[in-house]
Order: structure tokens, then sequence, then C-alpha cells
């Protein structure tokens, strides 16, 4: 059986929902370690980068018509999946533009990986080009030495989780140099991929920021299977605010809304003179648990008003659980 792996890569109401409820409870009373959080993660520095860019990788780029040194500048950001007995491990490369795209490493023992030679999924000439290739180099304009992330774009950023019948589905980043934008992918064996547009598809949220979706899942022996609570499927997103959405087919998505604004309902938000005083971001899938639903988020420091034993902008993990019966209620949350 594999333990919780934390990965690190050192590299380089509800209207929308037809949902009521109570609204979410207080933030936890400070004291030890609450018995729901997943602990026991260890550092493996022995052998830790377990990725880094490898600048000889080259990929046919579909958009920009020539070969590319597709991850020749980072490696980050990766999800893990269990199949066949071994980890799959998705994560983002950036070439020397900056473009993103998401490559596949595969390991026997989570720890050692062996890069597939070729992105997985990738900015190509189809409906999503819009979305993922930089709107600069549509216009032909040239790369600014003085701004290198002017011209970044392309698909960042996997979370991804199996439904019952076997399909993977992918949320992922698609970032035009200006927005970025949750968007969904599936694939049946893991390497090809079919995307499937935005999460948010009313015009209403055509220019919105948003990314990171965490569905909700359960471990089901090696596996990470998508869930549906009161006949739906849930997933967090956001990196501010976290907000919901729900599906019936984990493809088409539709957030939830207050009844009375029609505003996204925001289920967790940044603490002042916490460790996440700025920004609020989902990890990995949620974890449905017993205890409740158990999500791993990222928090930042903010420059004032923060937690002063860190430095500000200083990001750091930590845990909620929201009701395994009513994702939008959060029962509690780390310190």
């Amino acid at each position: 059986m594999y333990k919780f792996l934390l990965t690190s890569l050192s590299l380089l109401l509800l209207g929308g929902c037809g949902s009521t409820g109570e609204p979410p409870t207080s933030p936890p009373q400070a004291g030890a370690l609450q018995s729901w959080v997943l602990n026991g993660f260890e550092k493996v520095d022995s052998i830790n980068p377990i990725l880094a860019p490898r600048p000889e990788q080259t990929f046919l780029c579909p958009v920009a018509g020539r070969e590319v040194r597709w991850e020749e500048r980072n490696v980050l950001n990766p999800a893990a999946v269990v199949k066949d007995g071994k980890v799959h491990l998705f994560y983002r490369a950036q070439d020397e533009t900056g473009t993103s795209r998401i490559g596949l490493a595969v390991s026997a023992d989570g720890l050692h990986f062996q890069k597939e030679a070729t992105p997985v999924l990738y900015p190509a000439e189809d409906d999503m080009k819009v979305y993922e290739w930089n709107y600069r180099k549509g216009e032909g304009k040239p790369t600014l030495p003085e701004c290198p992330t002017c011209f970044f774009d392309g698909v960042e950023d996997p979370r991804i989780v199996e439904r019952e019948d076997g399909l993977y589905v992918m949320a992922y980043t698609s970032y035009d140099g200006k927005t970025a934008r949750l968007s969904l992918a599936s694939s049946a064996d893991l390497r090809t991929w079919t995307k499937h547009g935005l999460v948010l598809r009313d015009e209403e949220f055509s220019d919105y920021w948003s990314k990171s979706g965490a569905i909700v899942a359960e471990t089901v022996g090696n596996r990470q299977v998508a869930r549906k609570i009161d006949g739906k499927y849930w997933m967090y997103f956001g990196d501010t605010d976290l907000f919901l959405a729900t599906s019936d087919d984990l493809i088409r998505w539709e957030p939830c809304r207050s009844a009375e604004s029609g505003k996204l309902i925001s289920v967790l938000h940044p603490r002042p003179g916490y460790f996440d005083s700025r920004l609020v971001e989902p990890g990995p899938y949620a974890l449905l648990r017993p205890e409740g639903i158990v999500l791993i988020y990222n928090g930042s420091n903010a420059a004032n008003f923060s937690d002063p034993a860190l430095p500000k902008f200083t990001y750091a993990a930590g845990q909620a659980l929201f009701d395994r019966e009513a994702p939008y209620r959060q029962i509690d949350r780390t310190q």
C-alpha cells in the first residue's frame, strides 16, 4: 500500500448548487494537531530533486511550427496518480520562452522517475489555443529581454482524479499571458488527452482569473476515485479565496453562487495574522474520509497583518476539513 506522498520538486445559498445550509463554522481553537489532519510527511533530501529540467528534450510545437526545448527552463507543480502499480507524475515544464506544457514521468517506487520524451498536454491548433497561447505572440511581438515573463503561456498545474468508469479527468490551468482559466481534459490511458474546454463557461466569466481545481475523491486501493455527494461531483478552485463548482459527469461544471447576489460562494478565505493571510489555493484532489473532506492547500503570507514568524510572501501548506455531506461547510482548519 502506498503512503501519502507529498512530492517536492526542488528545482530549480449556494444558489447555483441547489443547496441551502448553515454558514461555515468558526476557525478551530489553537492547540494540539487535530486528529483528522494528514501527517507523517517526510522529505527525502538524499534524492531531491527528483526531477530537473533537461535542455536536450525537444518537441515539435504544433503552434510555433518548430522544435522547442520544452523543459529547458523549469519543471514544477506536479500531480501524482497510481496506475498499474506505478506512480505517474504529471509535471509542468517550461521552455526557454516560458510556454508551459505538461509532461509525464513514471516510477515504481515514487522516488525514482523515468520521463516520457514529449509532453502529454500542450498548446495546439485547437479550440483552446486562444486561451493557451500568448496573445502577444499572435500579434507578432518579439520577446522582450527586460520582461522575461511577458511571453509566458500554455497549460499548467495539473490535478487528476479517476471517474468510476476508469476515465481519468485532469483539471489544469490555461494561460494566455494575461488571464489564467481553469480547464478540463480527460484520458483513458494517462497518455492521450482530450481537452473539454473551460470550467467557467458562462460569458460573464470569460476573463475571470481561475485555476487549481481540486475534485472531491476517495481512495480506493491505490486509486483516487471521484465521489458524488448529494448526487453531484464537487470541486474546490481558486487562488485568492476558494470557491466551489458541481458537475454531473466531471466534464461540465456549474459554479456555486449566492442566490441573492449571483456571486461565487467563497468557502475558504485568507486569515490576517496567519501563514495564509495573503491567499489560499487548493493542492491535490480533496480527500473524502470518514471525518469529512480533507483539503490540502497552499497559503501565502501577506506583507502585513500576517504571520510575523514567516517572511512576507512565503508559501506554506495547510489543511482544511469540510463536511462530507455539505462540502461548502468548513468544520476545521490547521493553524
